[in-house]
């Protein structure tokens, strides 16, 4: 899948064609105001090039989880306002809490050639996803062309995602998956190497299959966060009351002797800054101290990565030539233990390799520290793009026509 023989917005005439766009708007909102807009961002190339090429642009897209009913504090309203000042024309939104209503069909009926609408939030329908044939047939009856350029959601087979293919002329995928896909699918593929992958976050059973895929890709893999407790506990380790989990560690020690058999380095903490507890509220300030992995006392745990693993991880990012980086190295949200993760964020603010943010909490690291622009490719799914690196074919992308 990552060679991309899918047909893409330049491969199609929309000319007077009704568009309907997947696009990934699911943007974090407080009291109703953005307070990220990556993704709308991400998405506008795409309909700009739609709309200078003459196309009746029907956005839709999901927002958080309303579970199949309209909750106000989900609508898409705030997104379609930030759209018209981006894209210095009105986003006529279609408020219908069942998605395709009577404003929806009064308001593309209107349309002009270039003009934009935006739909409500496809998730207050509850077949949404479950991919419904009724929801996928109404959102084809809206459209000629369907777009899907929403990576983020790209691994779901929904409504808005793969069933609305039966139901329209073409289906391709936009910029932004095309851009997804170059960058991933390269660094998985044929990486310039050493390549170098940080896999963080709490749980070990949520990147085995990313860590078994990798051992067959990478140069090196560093390991953070949580999930490399378990991995401690499997080099014969007492970690206190660390994150473990327990089913795992022959995984774990598996692992460690697979990656030894192919010459795959892996690289560990050799410290960690420990407390007494789980902080309560999760950014409530705390006592720390760093010690190493093998000195944790029985009633403590650790919570980030320390200072000297810091360094050691900082240094392998400086010999790479393509780093690709999953998963924060400790409980960042909380200020004593967000070190491990700025501290990686630098190295691959200050590598000249190919570097690529997987989404999620790495990708809000990077972002929040001003780093963004520093980055290669930061990707705008963080399950889409685990799955991709698992090197599982995503629905979204597998359902658009081929070239």
């Amino acid at each position: 899948m990552t060679a991309l023989n899918k047909k893409t917005v330049d491969d199609i005439n929309v000319k007077g064609k009704r568009v309907l766009v997947r696009c990934d708007f699911n943007v974090p909102l407080k009291g109703g105001v953005i307070t990220d807009e990556n993704r709308i961002v991400a998405a506008l190339p795409t309909i700009k090039k739609l709309i200078a090429d003459g196309g009746k642009v029907i956005l839709c897209s999901h927002l958080g989880k309303p579970k199949g009913e309209p909750k106000p504090e989900l609508s898409l309203a705030p997104v379609a306002a930030r759209l018209s000042e981006h894209l210095g024309k009105e986003v006529v939104f279609a408020a219908d809490d069942n998605v395709v209503g009577e404003n929806a069909k009064a308001a593309v009926a209107a349309m002009k050639d270039g003009d934009v609408v935006l739909l409500q939030n496809t998730r207050y329908r509850a077949e949404e996803t479950k991919n419904g044939e009724a929801l996928s047939k109404e959102l084809g009856s809206l459209a000629d062309v369907f777009v899907n350029d929403a990576f983020g959601a790209a691994h779901r087979a929904h409504c808005s995602t793969v069933g609305v293919v039966d139901y329209v002329e073409e289906s391709v995928v936009g910029y932004l998956i095309q851009k997804e896909l170059k960058y991933l699918g390269n660094a998985v593929e044929t990486p310039e190497r050493p390549f170098v992958c940080i896999l963080g976050g709490a749980k070990v059973a949520d990147k085995l299959s990313v860590i078994e895929n990798l051992l067959n890709k990478a140069d090196t893999l560093i390991i953070g966060g949580g999930m490399s407790y378990t991995f401690a506990v499997a080099q014969g380790n007492s970690v206190g009351t660390s994150l473990v989990d327990l089913e795992k560690v022959d995984y774990c020690k598996d692992m460690l002797k697979k990656a030894e058999e192919k010459g795959v380095k892996i690289l560990l903490p050799v410290d960690t800054m420990i407390t007494k507890s789980f902080p309560d509220p999760i950014d409530a300030p705390v006592e720390t101290e760093c010690v190493k992995v093998s000195e944790i006392p029985d009633d403590m745990m650790g919570l980030d990565i320390g200072t000297e693993s810091a360094k050691l991880f900082a240094e392998e990012v400086k010999n790479a030539k393509t780093v690709v980086w999953n998963g924060p190295m400790g409980v960042s949200e909380n200020p004593v233990f967000a070190n491990g993760t700025i501290s990686v964020a630098k190295a691959l603010a200050e590598t000249d390799a190919i570097t690529i943010i997987g989404g999620g909490d790495s990708a809000a690291a990077v972002n929040n520290l001003g780093f963004g622009d520093k980055m290669s490719h930061i990707s705008t799914g963080g399950g889409a793009s685990l799955e991709f690196l698992e090197g599982k074919e995503l629905p979204g992308i597998a359902a658009m026509n081929d070239k």
